[in-house]
């Protein structure tokens, strides 16, 4: 396996303004996952990709190279992952590097660990398009989750009859921290023409996900009260 490790880090946040580098439990946000990368890859394999010269230093403070700024383009609020990927892909293989699985980790994800970038690598496998980390989620549309039908009433997205949602089929989404992506299946086509892919589950605190301000507040009381 060549991996190249992506973590894209713009430096527009409406959300949360200045999000990636504001301080949480000591440290940059950025930071946390610069740290838990560099216990699984090598340094030349991880990148950070950013459009801002303050994030590029704070990233090069923890030792990682940021080779490029990111085009004007590919950092607005508009502006797809898809992009970012090969753009980043594109910039290493004209410098040699031919990676053959893109790893993304999002800074948003400060309780993924080094433990789940292994674990999740350890499912890995050249015939998948990719592998993703999960968590379950608690709107079930077998159960909670409802359509509008062509009359303004609600009907269950999942035609079923559950009294209680443990009875009804599990189902799964992004929770955005890890994404191993074969990189000959992101030539071919974006995300959405992707048939193979495994999933890699997650606890509901490693899952946390920072967007808004109310979610870095939790965040904090995560951090400062050590919740597993």
């Amino acid at each position: 396996m060549q991996p190249l490790v992506l973590i894209p880090a713009r430096g527009g946040s409406k959300g949360v303004p200045h999000k990636n580098i504001k301080v949480l439990a000591g440290k940059p946000l950025l930071g946390h996952t610069i740290m838990e990368a560099q216990k699984v890859f090598k340094y030349e394999q991880i990148v950070v990709s950013t459009d801002s010269p303050e994030i590029k230093s704070v990233a090069e403070n923890f030792g990682i190279k940021v080779p490029f700024l990111r085009p004007t383009n590919l950092a607005k609020d508009t502006s797809g992952s898809y992009g970012v990927i090969m753009h980043c892909i594109g910039f290493f293989e004209k410098k040699g590097y031919h990676a053959d699985v893109l790893v993304l980790l999002q800074p948003t994800s400060p309780f993924r660990k080094a433990n789940h970038i292994r674990e999740c690598l350890e499912l890995y496998t050249p015939n998948l398009d990719m592998v993703v980390s999960v968590k379950e989620t608690k709107a079930n549309p077998y159960f909670n989750l409802f359509e509008e039908n062509n009359k303004g009433y609600l009907e269950k997205s999942k035609k079923a009859d559950y009294e209680r949602r443990q009875d009804a089929p599990k189902v799964w989404e992004y929770n955005g921290a890890i994404y191993l992506i074969n990189v000959d299946s992101l030539k071919k086509g974006n995300f959405s023409s992707f048939k193979k892919i495994k999933k890699y589950v997650m606890g509901e605190i490693p899952s946390f996900d920072i967007d808004t301000q109310l979610d870095w507040e939790i965040a904090k009381q995560i951090a400062e009260n050590n919740i597993k």
